[in-house]
């Protein structure tokens, strides 16, 4: 993937009188091939391919846009997909210490008895969470998910309180879980838009755990099972995450693949067959890469504009973003993306490190495509009294004979 340079404001600024850095508020080329500036081009509207799917949406999980949808927020039977719930819940019991993965679980009647597709554990054997996870994930064990929901919560109905809770942090507001499988109840229900934003911040928020989706197979108690996850083996870029399939739900996958530091997830629910969904989710993610590029404009912590400050034991401080900023735009359209920095209140010291002064807002075709806070990347202390005071006499004449 090109690494294309950003345009400084230093230069522009070296010249200028300081009051009029004051009330600057200026606009750049984010990319430009060319040395004059040229009209910006409106992106064409590129329609998705024709899916066949109940419901489903493409997204980058960078920047969270939405590349095509179909009927997103209609509630659906998730099926197994439930699982990627499931999952997420364990991963982030063991990043918080109160899980270990060679921790033992007692597999109750329950759980050995749980209808569906199976990992085969046994009641009445001790089995470790890392094995009953490749469970959930890989061989997509109902029986697993239930010992690992009995013994996180004491029981699956209590897991599935926790599941609802956590859907309504991660603002799944049209998701409704039951139990821990994906089993059919009238009251269990997600969307295509709720699934991808699970998936998203489990791969984000779990990067070592998310690894396990790409495992194409896994063996327990001598029985060994490949992954339902076809497209493991169709596209090197897949590298995840879970099928589903019930009768009321069809025929149901979430996937991920990642190509050239570019990552999209797709949903798709409601297919007619298990060959339907790898199909139409290879069609969504093809028409993602193909068509769309995501780049990161702004590094963390790194200087993007330079500002006076007043009254400080310092002339000027950095300006910068907390979190790097990425967009998602249509393929070639780079060089059209405008950057606007606004800084609209005089900087007066103090000021401590990371202190919002600003904003800045980026442009595509007269579309705002991304709107952030700018902040000071270092701290000012106050100055002296006699600094303070040629800063405000300064001030005061810029006041009365600068211009406007």
């Amino acid at each position: 993937m090109i690494s294309y340079g950003l345009l400084s404001n230093r230069d522009v600024q070296k010249d200028m009188p300081r009051a009029s850095v004051l009330k600057s508020l200026f606009s750049l080329f984010v990319f430009t091939f060319f040395s004059g500036a040229s009209l910006a081009q409106k992106p064409l509207t590129l329609p998705p391919p024709n899916i066949q799917a109940t419901s489903y949406i493409l997204l980058d999980a960078t920047t969270n846009k939405i590349l095509a949808e179909k009927d997103p927020d209609e509630r659906k039977a998730p099926a197994s997909l439930t699982k990627i719930m499931t999952g997420y819940l364990v991963e982030q019991e063991i990043n918080l210490g109160r899980l270990g993965l060679e921790e033992e679980v007692q597999i109750s009647v329950n759980a050995w008895r749980t209808g569906g597709s199976k990992m085969f554990i046994r009641e009445g054997t001790r089995v470790k969470v890392d094995d009953l996870l490749k469970g959930v994930i890989i061989q997509s064990g109902n029986d697993a998910s239930v010992a690992l929901a009995e013994h996180i919560a004491g029981s699956e109905f209590d897991f599935a309180g926790l599941m609802n809770e956590q859907a309504k942090a991660l603002g799944m507001n049209e998701s409704n879980f039951e139990n821990a499988t994906g089993l059919p109840d009238d009251n269990h229900y997600s969307t295509a838009r709720d699934l991808a934003k699970l998936t998203r911040a489990l791969i984000n928020e779990h990067p070592e755990q998310y690894k396990l989706y790409s495992e194409k197979r896994f063996k327990f108690n001598d029985i060994d099972q490949p992954n339902r996850n076809k497209l493991l083996w169709r596209d090197r870029s897949v590298d995840g995450v879970k099928t589903g399939y019930t009768q009321d739900a069809g025929y149901c996958l979430v996937a991920s693949a990642e190509r050239e530091g570019m990552r999209l997830i797709s949903v798709v629910l409601g297919t007619s067959s298990d060959e339907a969904r790898m199909r139409e989710s290879q069609k969504l993610l093809s028409f993602g890469f193909r068509n769309f590029d995501t780049q990161t404009l702004y590094k963390a912590g790194v200087e993007l504009q330079v500002e006076p400050v007043y009254y400080g034991t310092l002339e000027n401080i950095g300006l910068g973003v907390l979190e790097d900023v990425s967009v998602t735009v249509p393929r070639g359209f780079y060089k059209d993306v405008v950057a606007e920095i606004s800084v609209p209140n005089q900087l007066d010291a103090p000021l401590s490190a990371g202190q919002v002064v600003g904003q800045l807002t980026l442009v595509l075709a007269d579309e705002v495509i991304y709107e952030g806070e700018l902040v000071t990347l270092l701290e000012v202390s106050e100055a002296g009294a006699l600094s303070r005071l040629g800063d405000f006499v300064f001030l005061l004449f810029e006041s009365m004979f600068g211009d406007d």
